[in-house]
């Protein structure tokens, strides 16, 4: 093949080290498993971007909980924030124009969203979502779901 993949990597905004090309002291960022003010691979990662004529972007807390969002709701797919990175970033070149039409991409999102659970319970803007409570009545979580009544 005459291709050539490019290697797209995405930092949290508050925890950006490579995109910034400094130490973050106080990496602040919702995606717990990504904030890292001095990352051990970083001469790698900037290896990387140059052979391939990559891309290192800052990705913000609210797009990283829209894209989380996105993959729980559509794709069913349930994941840890800093995994739900990958697609805040792709969404963000795309309407950047940064990914031409019939590209293959591929993504990856490793970390389950159990890792991080408490995202799960929160709106895009990190404000609660107070969960329906029901009893263990199958009836009642039926009705609940707007679903018909099961006999048992």
């Amino acid at each position: 093949s005459t291709k050539h993949p490019r290697m797209f990597g995405f930092q949290a905004a508050g925890s950006a080290p490579i995109v910034l090309g400094k130490v973050v002291r106080n990496p602040e960022t919702i995606a717990s498993a990504i904030r890292i003010g001095n990352p051990a691979s970083w001469a790698l990662a900037l290896t990387a971007r140059e052979l391939t004529n990559g891309y290192f972007g800052a990705i913000s807390d609210t797009h990283i909980l829209e894209a989380y969002r996105i993959l729980s709701a559509e794709v069913g797919i349930f994941v840890e924030p800093a995994s739900a990175i990958s697609v805040a970033g792709l969404l963000e070149r795309a309407a950047a124009g940064q990914i031409p039409k019939g590209s293959t991409v591929v993504l990856t999102v490793t970390g389950h969203g159990l890792k991080d659970p408490q995202w799960a319970l929160k709106t895009a803007d990190g404000s609660a979502i107070t969960p329906t409570v029901v009893s263990n009545d199958t009836d009642e979580v039926a009705g609940v779901l707007g679903l018909a009544k099961v006999s048992v």
